[in-house]
């Protein structure tokens, strides 16, 4: 009777094994951890301030703040799974913001704007993809030259000043509303599915780990190296401009710096800390956005405890340094 018990009792513990070892590799070792992270965070900033941090409006407010965040580190997801890097995504934002508020003044249409952001956008991103592919330029390099120019651009454009947008139909966008929830988040929500077909279930996505992994032999293997860096620092800049457009949208004006800056560090950050590692190759978009959301709830926390502006940027810094430790120690155990 008890070796029978001992077997039973053997047994049920292999299930349970089983069990949470399919669940692990369905959701990802990376991801339970993030998940984990998470909650601690949200215990918290609950207890800290429950009465604020768990309300419907809290929580709703935390999903717009990182909409654009999340848009951003799901492009710079693809561009780092690539091998590469993008640090003037916040700059591209910032002229996309400058060029949607010109062209909504000047044409008195929601749908130029729309139109200039994107193009802007998408403009910044072939630069620079041609420059790194064909100058062969170090991405970290050309992109932090390229922020720069950016950045000069949108001033030189703008004067230096705010440009308002009055037009309700573009600012609908920002600040509307459907079936209940925010037209920003069905806008995170479309994009984040769309990224998640593109790297998961394509032959371009699965071709985009080829590169990351070993351009060498992914050259070798047919795969148009070249062709496929300068599209993927196209799209970079194109979702730019998306983020560039739901800024103008929400705040109404189209910003060269402010709202903008800052974004690229946040992007990274939230990319590296949902598995992306930097050397090409790994990374996911469901990371990625878990990412965002520890992100959007630290610096929401750290709002609602009245944290200093200047510990929450030494937070964000130390957050990005240590993703990218656990990210070195993941990749030296495989």
């Amino acid at each position: 009777m008890t070796a029978t018990n001992h077997v039973q009792a053997t047994g049920q513990m292999a299930s349970r094994r089983g069990v949470l070892e399919r669940i692990g590799n369905r959701v990802g070792v990376h991801n339970i951890s993030l998940i984990a992270a998470l909650i601690i965070l949200c215990v918290i900033f609950g207890s800290l301030r429950g009465d604020v941090f768990f309300s419907s409006r809290n929580i709703l407010n935390i999903g717009l703040a990182v909409t654009i965040l999340g848009v951003l580190a799901m492009s710079q997801t693809v561009v780092i799974v690539a091998g590469g890097l993008d640090v003037a995504v916040g700059s591209t934002v910032g002229l996309s913001t400058v060029a949607t508020a010109m062209a909504v003044q000047v044409t008195g249409s929601a749908a130029v704007g729309v139109i200039a952001g994107f193009a802007v956008g998408a403009a910044c991103g072939v630069v620079n993809g041609i420059i790194i592919t064909y100058g062969r330029v170090n991405a970290v390099i050309a992109t932090l030259g390229t922020m720069a120019i950016f950045r000069g651009v949108a001033f030189i454009l703008s004067d230096g000043q705010s440009i308002s947008i009055f037009d309700e139909q573009f600012r609908f966008m920002g600040n509307g509303t459907m079936l209940g929830l925010p037209v920003p988040l069905w806008i995170l929500a479309v994009t984040a599915v769309a990224f998640q077909i593109f790297l998961s279930q394509s032959i371009a996505g699965r071709n985009v780990y080829a590169i990351g992994g070993n351009p060498v032999v992914a050259r070798f293997s047919g795969i148009n190296v070249n062709r496929y860096k300068v599209a993927i620092y196209t799209m970079s800049g194109f979702i730019g401009g998306l983020g560039g457009i739901l800024l103008a949208a929400r705040t109404g004006s189209g910003q060269p710096i402010s709202g903008s800056q800052g974004l690229e560090l946040e992007a990274i950050t939230a990319a590296v800390l949902g598995g992306c590692a930097l050397q090409g190759g790994r990374g996911t978009i469901v990371g990625a956005l878990l990412g965002v959301l520890i992100i959007g709830v630290l610096n929401n926390g750290m709002i609602l405890t009245a944290v200093p502006t200047f510990y929450q940027l030494l937070a964000k810094g130390a957050l990005l340094i240590l993703a990218v430790l656990v990210a070195e120690y993941r990749l030296n155990r495989t």
